[in-house]
This record gives structure tokens, sequence and C-alpha cells, in this order.
């Protein structure tokens, strides 16, 4: 009689354990020796990664085909208990799991998946919450989530919370609002102080990004705007200055600060980009890494700091001075019209950080 190895389950890891132990099998040519059997409720692979997706319903691949193909046995059924002291598993042949029966192995890989534990005691749950763990789970919420445009306007309509801003968390709160197709309030809720905590540091910054771009407005109220400044909810609109919640530095997650520094920059591409889908001419992105600061002590002179965490460049007297030259007589405009259309141009505006050190070196040739 040929050996078995039993495989419980048919989700990827059950899958690819039926086919490696296969692959093995035929490359020793012991197909009439060795055989590989899985068992589990369906012959369908569940695509989880994407049950976070519209139409979660079509996330089911048959793999009936394939097994087929490849020599390998399904068997449909539930198992209920293994016995390795014989080597066998009690399963239930019937959705309903009464008909029960007893399958022998040689070999066995428990591959049964997972599911989510829904805590108890939590006023609500079960009649509120839904879930994206199983195709099912995720095709009841698709259904509840279509179903909301039906329902009269209200807060509560138009707002989701999703519990555990993990992997999977994550991933769902920002696939919702394309799914909803209109405006909704998206909360996440997680015992860690940190959105994507498990994930690490490294993707947090994009994380941060594409969760912050969900929303319209920041903490301060400014419109949120692409890298062009552009709303992307109306393309004929551009906000700039200090409406407008910008990202200066992608690398390091920056948004623009309220400052007449970035005001100059985000002026000159917002008129530009404005002007550039009506003339033909191609748009340009914002983007302002170098940041320089400029303090005024009053009697104390001044301090210039540079980067985001403000590292002292120069103090004192000296500083007092520069700081009177930025504000006496830079952020005016030119009074001659070709100076100031010329000066207009987004990309002259140049590195502060070089503008700074030029204004330092020219300070102190004066001095």
């Amino acid at each position: 009689m040929p050996e078995r190895i039993l495989i419980i389950g048919a989700g990827f890891a059950g899958l690819w354990s039926a086919l490696s132990a296969q692959r093995l099998i035929q490359l020793r040519n012991k197909q009439n020796d060795v055989h590989v059997v899985v068992i589990a409720p369906k012959p369908s692979l569940v695509v989880r990664p994407r049950l976070y997706e519209a139409n979660p319903s079509a996330m089911a691949h048959d793999i009936a085909p394939l097994l087929h193909a490849t020599g390998i046995q399904f068997l449909e059924g539930i198992v209920h208990a293994i016995d390795p002291s014989s080597s066998t598993i009690t399963y239930a042949s019937d959705t309903a799991g009464v008909a029960t029966a007893t399958l022998s192995y040689d070999r066995l890989v428990l591959a049964a998946g997972s599911s989510v534990v829904r805590p108890e005691g939590v006023q609500g749950l079960s009649a509120h919450a839904f879930d994206i763990d199983s195709l099912a789970s995720a095709a009841t919420l698709d259904a509840h989530l279509k179903s909301l445009a039906s329902l009269p306007p209200s807060a509560a309509r138009d707002t989701v919370v999703v519990c555990g801003a993990g992997f999977t968390g994550i991933e769902l709160a920002t696939e919702l609002p394309a799914r909803l197709g209109r405006h909704m309030r998206i909360i996440l809720v997680d015992p860690s102080d940190a959105v994507g905590a498990q994930l690490g540091a490294g993707p947090r910054p994009a994380i941060a990004a594409a969760l912050a771009a969900l929303r319209d407005r920041d903490a301060l109220g400014r419109v949120r705007v692409d890298a062009t400044l552009r709303v992307p909810s109306a393309r004929a609109v551009f906000v700039t200055g200090d409406a407008a919640h910008a990202v200066a530095d992608p690398a390091a997650g920056q948004a623009a600060l309220m400052c007449c520094q970035h005001a100059l920059l985000l002026g000159r591409v917002a008129g530009h980009n404005a002007a550039a889908g009506l003339v033909g001419a191609p748009l340009v992105d914002y983007a302002q890494a170098a940041y320089n600061c400029c303090l005024d002590l009053g009697g104390h002179g001044a301090v210039i700091c540079r980067g985001w965490q403000r590292d002292v460049m120069l103090e004192g007297d000296m500083a007092k001075r520069v700081k009177q030259y930025i504000n006496g007589t830079l952020i005016y405009p030119p009074t001659d019209a070709a100076e100031a259309l010329a000066a207009a141009d987004p990309g002259l505006y140049g590195d502060s950080d070089e503008l700074f050190r030029q204004m330092i070196e020219t300070t102190k040739g004066a001095a």
C-alpha cells in the first residue's frame, strides 16, 4: 500500500507544501509509492492578502485543476482531531460536520492557517464589528460598505473605525476612500504609539505620508496638496503658502512650515503651475529640503540654525546683521517689473543653504 503524505489546509502554505512534496516524489520516481493528499473545505486558494480590496468574493482561486494535473489528491472535509499515536485524523466530510470519518497518514503537514479571535466582553462587537479574516467575512463587510450609500447622510454613516494599525489595518484604511467613493472619516485605533509599530521604523515615513494624504486638511487646518501644489480632489485648484500642507522634504517626511522662507518658493511654484496647464508648459514640483531659520534675540543679537533639527550655524551680532538683511532687504519684491518677473521663476530660487552661506560670507566681509 502506498504511503500517504496528508496536508491539512489549502492556503498558500498548504498548496506549496503539497507541490513541493510532489515535486520531490516525482524527481525520485516514487509516484506509485507515496501519495500526496490535501484536505480542506474546498479546493480553493483564498487570496487573503487581497481581502482588503473591493469585491473580495472574487479573491478565490480554484486549485482543483492544478492539483489534478500534478497528481495530488484533494479530499473535501474539515479536520476535527489529530491522533499522533495512531497516525490518524478525524474529519467531517459534510459542511454540517455530522458525517465523520478517519484517515491514516504516514506524514502529516498541518497548514490549517489562522482565524481572527474576537475578544469577549467588548460591548457591541458581535453586532457591529466586521473583519476581513476570511472570504466570507470580507464579503460581508463589502456588502455593508456598499449599503451605506443608501442611508441618510450623517457623521456616523461617513465614519469608519479600523481597530488595529498593523499590516492589514493600514492596507484596509488606505483602500477604503477609493472603495467608498466619497469623503469619509477613517479612524485607526491601536494600542501602540506609532502606526505600523511592528513593521519597524523603515517604512514608517511612507506609511505616515499615505495616511496623511487621505485627509483633506492637516491638524493646523491647512489643505493637503500634491507635489505640484494642486488639490487632489479639485484639479483646477492650487493652494500655497500658509494655507497649504505641502511636502518640502519627502526623504524626511517634512512638510513646509508656515514661514516666509517657504512661502517665497511655494508662491512661485503655485503661480507657475496655475498658468502652465493653460499655456502648454510643464508643471514643476515643489521641493525645499534645505531649511534655515534666523531668530532675532533683540539686544542679544540673533541665532541662525540649519536643518529640520535646527543645528546652530551662527549666533550673536553677526547673526543679527544677517537677520536684518533678510527682513529689511531680501524678502521685499523688486520694484522693477522686469526684475520682479525674472525673479518669479521657481527654478531660480536656489538652495537656501547656499543662499544663507552667501549671506553670511557677505555680512562677514562687510563687517
